[in-house]
């Protein structure tokens, strides 16, 4: 699981900004760090501002965090999982892709009831 601490914005917004152009279509794939500096750290961020542990999201291969108010999980697959590919979790993300659209295209599995992240995305626009 990765670190709910704060994110620096600027920090955020940086690894972002680095694989925008792969985001957008416009570059090849980035390089494996950055990608995962860019995921592991919005995936904080999503954790530092919605704290809590009845939902868990996960973007293989490179993090999950714990998030949102509510009852907590302690053991076993949480009854809240929200699964995703780092493309889709970083266009979600940035606003590039809205969270009806990615579910109802399949791109994100989302099962519990609240298993729904419309209100805390983007996390920051590109």
């Amino acid at each position: 699981m990765a670190s709910s601490r704060s994110v620096d914005p600027g920090q955020l917004r940086a690894a972002v900004l680095a694989i925008s152009a792969w985001l957008q279509g416009d570059a090849p794939d980035p390089a494996r760090p950055e990608l995962a500096a860019a995921v592991r750290l919005s995936l904080r961020a999503l954790a530092a501002d919605a704290p809590g542990r009845t939902v868990e999201v996960r973007v293989p291969p490179f993090a999950a965090v714990q998030c949102v108010e509510g009852p907590r999980h302690t053991r076993g697959t949480p009854p809240n999982v929200i699964e995703t590919d780092p493309r889709t979790w970083l266009e979600l993300a940035t606003g590039l892709l809205d969270w009806t659209t990615a579910v109802a295209d399949g791109r994100v599995t989302a099962s519990g009831t609240r298993a729904d992240l419309s209100h805390w995305l983007p996390l920051v626009r590109l």
